[in-house]
């Protein structure tokens, strides 16, 4: 089961991270993390960006609203959305949506 924490500044939750993928695209679970295949290297932070930038694409933030707290050089990583409390419970949704693409 994914595990969405509320932050002060919004949610954060796990991803695993496969880079050298053959296309970008979330793969389920991996454990308690959101595992994403990326097409991206894992060289010089390009598949860091990249993560960030399909996250944001696919839930519908800016690339500005999203951090990476921790696991800047391994595959397991937690990523924070930054939102108001307001769309606290819609970004939570859309999170969870991301399991059924």
């Amino acid at each position: 089961m994914l595990c969405i924490h509320q932050r002060p500044s919004g949610l954060s939750f796990n991803v695993r991270i496969q880079p050298r993928s053959s296309r970008n695209m979330v793969a389920g679970l991996h454990g308690d993390a959101l595992k994403i295949k990326l097409t991206a290297a894992p060289v010089a932070g390009a598949a860091n960006k990249m993560c960030l930038r399909f996250l944001a694409e696919r839930l519908g933030v800016s690339h500005s609203a999203l951090e990476i707290l921790a696991g800047h050089t391994g595959r397991a990583k937690t990523i924070l959305v930054k939102c108001d409390p307001a769309r606290v419970q819609a970004v939570r949704d859309r999170i969870r949506a991301l399991l059924e693409e």
